[in-house]
Formats: C-alpha cells, structure tokens, sequence
C-alpha cells in the first residue's frame, strides 16, 4: 500500500492514470527493486495492459526518473523552507532535521528508492538528480557555516557535518515502517536535537 506521503507527491496535476502508473512504481521498485521490476509488474498494479504503460512513459527508466526528481525535489523544498523560517542557525537546523527525517519516516518509501535506485537512472537524469542533491547538501552547509560563525555550531569540517546532517535523514527511509514505535514527528523532533548536538550546540539551545 502506497504511504500517503509518497501518494501526496502527486497530488493532481498528472492525469489519473499517469499518478496510477507512477504509484504503483513506487510500490513495485520498493518490493521487487528496480533491476527486477518489469514494466508488466507496474502496468498490472496500476490495473493496466503494458500497452497502456507506453502511452504514458516510455519506459521504466521514465518512472524511476520521475520518481527521482520529485522526491529530491521535495526535500530540496523542506530544507529551503527551514532556512528561510528564521534568521537563527540552531533554529534552522533544528527546523531542518525535523522535517527532513520526518520526511523520510512518513514516506520511507519513496525515500528508499530515490536515494538508493540512483545509479539505475539515465545519464541524464542521474545528472538532474546529482543537481538537486548538491542544492539540498549546499542548503545544509549554508546553515551550518552560519551558525559557526556565530559560534552556534563547533564542527571540525564543514561538508562532512553536512553530508553527516542528510545522511541520518535519509537512513530513516531504510529501517523504517508503519510498525514502528515512534511517530515520524516524535522522531523528527529527536533527530533534531541529536543533530544539534553533533554540531556542538550550547544544551541550553538544544533543550530550548
């Protein structure tokens, strides 16, 4: 069953058999991965011959990119947002780490696949992708030479704290379920103060 975060992706602007097909996408490659996923596999989720599908994509190679460009650009979304929310670095990244992990908790299925299908995307869309993931990684390090500079944040280097920042996020996507025991907003707001610590956060900052 499709998360209702990776359903939200896609809220109306496509026609409902093409939001079919790109659903039932993220359910196939999420199973049966991409490499072992058939056009059929997604075509018959989506209640539809494979003669359907082409109309629509023209390819699986289609699907996953589109997938992949959504996704990244969403998460590109949240995290300009959480640097736009205020002027304070501890603010920032505490609003970043929340939505980012919560993101990838409530649609960790979607998260699986536009994070580790990467290099079954078309030169040219692995490229697209690669831009939007350097955007997001940018954002991070923006906030994080911010609040060193103020003295918020005590990192030795930069671009490894934030490459460190996304990948506890992104890691949610691979263990997490609907059986799991916290929310994906009680987990947010738990990664949010393990971020900050990491960062070197005053505590007074990170219980605030």
């Amino acid at each position: 069953m499709t998360d209702p975060a990776t359903a939200a992706l896609w809220p109306g602007e496509r026609t409902e058999a093409a939001r079919r097909l790109l659903l039932a996408a993220v359910d196939s490659f999420a199973r049966r991965g991409y490499h072992a996923t058939t056009t059929r596999d997604i075509a018959t989720a989506a209640g539809m011959s494979p003669a359907a599908l082409y109309i629509h994509y023209p390819s699986k190679a289609a699907l996953l990119a589109e997938i992949s460009r959504t996704g990244h650009r969403a998460t590109l979304d949240l995290v300009e947002r959480a640097e736009a929310s205020s002027t304070d670095p501890v603010a920032q990244m505490r609003a970043l780490a929340e939505s980012f992990t919560t993101w990838h908790a409530r649609g960790h299925t979607v998260g699986r696949i536009v994070n580790h299908e990467l290099h079954a995307l078309p030169e040219e869309d692995f490229a697209a992708v690669a831009e939007l993931r350097i955007r997001i990684e940018e954002t991070v390090l923006r906030i994080i030479a911010h609040g060193v500079a103020e003295g918020a944040f005590q990192v030795p280097d930069q671009r490894t704290a934030a490459r460190a920042v996304t990948s506890l996020g992104i890691d949610v996507s691979r263990w997490y379920t609907e059986r799991s025991s916290e929310s994906p907003e009680e987990l947010g707001r738990r990664y949010g103060q393990l971020v900050l610590r990491m960062l070197g956060a005053p505590a007074a900052a990170i219980e605030g």
